[in-house]
């Protein structure tokens, strides 16, 4: 188990135990008290009916003791009553309790992951990290220029000539474009009145 399992892992663990161990005790004891209670209704329930018929057997004191008895009943279900409901109130308190102790140690758990990974990468390693980085790209950048740079007899020639020649070649070709004679637009046949046939150019001889 490493040392943060050690740390953060047992206390959890401990109280989650013994979080969830109160609160079954805690249930246990309510449904003890709901069958109590159950029982002192049906005992309450009994006592009136028996005041009602020593009342119609005219037997006025047993009545009343029957009756006393139902009040003591009552009373005891009344007190059953108030225990069920401290028992609630301790309960909602434990879960509370519980959910803040899981909260805390969440945030303390994270707090602690949080600073082994600053241990790990601390601000010199970053910078360190970077300059390398900064140097790698700058070689490279180097050796993508060293790549470019013509070699051999390429290497030798001079651009401002070069570019001269190029001016020289394009004012020719603009030149030539000039002194091209117009193209000859096309004869049409000339019609003659009373001819069928268009009249035909007389064929030219050829010269020597």
């Amino acid at each position: 188990m490493s040392m943060f399992n050690r740390i953060f892992g047992k206390p959890k663990e401990q109280a989650n135990s013994s979080a969830l161990a109160t609160l079954d005790k805690l249930n246990d004891t309510l449904d003890m008290l709901e069958k109590k209670e159950k029982v002192l209704d049906k005992k309450a329930a009994a006592e009136l009916e028996r005041a009602k018929e020593f009342s119609k057997a005219k037997n006025k004191r047993a009545a009343i003791q029957s009756l006393k008895r139902k009040k003591l009943y009552e009373q005891q279900i009344e007190q059953l009553g108030n225990f069920q409901l401290r028992i609630h109130d301790q309960m909602i308190m434990l879960e509370a309790a519980k959910a803040t102790t899981e909260t805390v140690d969440a945030l303390r758990t994270g707090a602690a992951a949080m600073k082994a990974m600053q241990k790990a990468t601390n601000i010199d390693d970053v910078d360190k990290t970077m300059d390398e980085i900064n140097e790698q790209t700058e070689n490279m950048k180097q050796i993508q220029d060293a790549l470019s740079t013509p070699l051999g007899a390429s290497a030798d020639f001079d651009e401002d000539e070069l570019e001269a020649e190029l001016e020289e070649l394009e004012g020719a070709e603009l030149e030539s474009q000039l002194l091209e004679p117009v193209a000859a637009l096309p004869v049409h046949p000339v019609h003659v009145p009373g001819n069928k046939q268009p009249a035909r150019p007389a064929p030219q001889k050829a010269t020597a």
